[in-house]
């Protein structure tokens, strides 16, 4: 196991009810700004269990912010929170909402000319300091409400880039599994696989002999793929609700990332998908994945056997053998839950395919857990999807 430095700041109000219980969380004096997205809080009682929440405070209100959060969007919302002197933030909504109000907290306070250097060089431009926010979180997938993770797009370039913070980490996080109920179903399949392949990421690499993390990370998939099915089969269930919305927290809090490598290739050729065609995050992952997971087979040949045999029981057979099985049932997994896995059933030509590596190749960078997947391996990997 590798060292690492652990810490996680961000206070979890978990439960039904809980929205009524933030009060105490928010600061009286504060100029607050509340953000959220296109509405459907309106539409499921949570604008007004906040508002009830928030009676008597100083609140402004900012809604809009896309499910890919568009930078030119959030810097309407940066030049307000400056012109009224905002200093502190509350997002109410899914991980996009949220990944977007941290973007505009650093924003805010950014002291350099360009606010989009906060991702597009996030390693020249670190954010070390921002406004303070709370989160009501409504839509559980990307674990947004307890890190410091956010990605943005720009409309100008089709971009689609990620910045990462503890100064952009949450004070607190109202989880309500209730939220799920009035949820479309597209939303709650994109959050269990979108959980799931968080997890992926920081799991399935190579061994450092990090059981605890691996365990960890195993319990939550297996939970995943007992859960999300039941949450699509019966959106009232509480039980099942509450343990898929802890799950998808749980797979990005740092928890499981701690002492291992991390991969995060499939993020990063995903987010390429969304920013040329559109397509939901986490149905760019469901398309990914296997890719990654066929191409590099013999680099994560331990961990995949591995995950084979711990979630889905397969032991029998050679490697390849068993690692096809496990491929297969991933995918049967994300087909199980209505997500479909491969380019042409999204409209994706293949021309796209060197739009994509093209844009690797400029970056002049390799991705994956040992740096080492580079344009011609991505070419690889969307072959594969196609």
């Amino acid at each position: 196991m590798y060292n690492f430095v652990f810490k996680n700041p961000v206070k979890i109000l978990f439960g039904k009810g809980e929205i009524a219980n933030m009060r105490q969380e928010l600061p009286e004096k504060a100029k607050i700004m509340l953000t959220y997205g296109g509405g459907s809080i309106f539409k499921n009682g949570v604008y007004d269990q906040v508002k009830a929440a928030t009676e008597g405070l100083n609140l402004i209100e900012f809604g809009g912010i896309e499910p890919n959060p568009k930078f030119e969007t959030l810097m309407k919302a940066v030049d307000i929170c400056k012109a009224e002197k905002v200093d502190y933030l509350l997002s109410v909504g899914g991980g996009s909402v949220l990944d977007g109000t941290k973007f505009i907290a650093a924003a805010v306070l950014f002291e350099g000319n360009d606010p989009w250097d906060i991702l597009a060089k996030s390693s020249s431009c670190p954010v070390t300091k921002a406004l303070p926010i709370g989160a009501v979180l409504t839509l559980p997938a990307t674990g947004s409400e307890m890190n410091g993770n956010a990605v943005i797009s720009k409309i100008e370039t089709n971009e689609k880039l990620a910045f990462g913070s503890p100064a952009v980490m949450p004070q607190f996080s109202v989880l309500d599994p209730e939220v799920i109920f009035s949820l479309p179903e597209r939303q709650v399949a994109n959050g269990v696989v979108d959980a799931f392949v968080h997890v992926m990421e920081q799991y399935l690499t190579f061994p450092v002999n990090s059981p605890l993390q691996d365990r960890f990370a195993e319990s939550i998939l297996k939970t995943l793929v007992e859960e999300g099915p039941k949450v699509l089969a019966n959106r009232t269930d509480y039980e099942a609700a509450a343990n898929f919305m802890w799950s998808a927290t749980m797979a990005l809090n740092g928890m499981i990332a701690v002492g291992v490598p991390q991969d995060w290739a499939t993020h990063m050729i995903g987010h390429e998908l969304t920013a040329f065609h559109g397509i939901d995050h986490a149905q760019t992952l469901a398309i990914v994945l296997p890719g990654i997971m066929h191409i590099r087979r013999k680099e994560k040949e331990a961990k995949l056997l591995q995950y084979g045999e711990r979630v889905w029981g397969i032991a029998e057979g050679t490697p390849d053998e068993r690692i096809d099985k496990t491929i297969r049932a991933t995918i049967r997994f994300f087909e199980s839950v209505g997500i479909k896995t491969t380019l042409p059933e999204y409209g994706v030509p293949g021309e796209s395919i060197t739009k994509i590596t093209n844009r690797f190749a400029e970056r002049g960078f390799k991705i994956g857990e040992k740096a080492d997947i580079g344009p011609e391996e991505i070419k690889l990997i969307l072959e594969n999807r196609l």
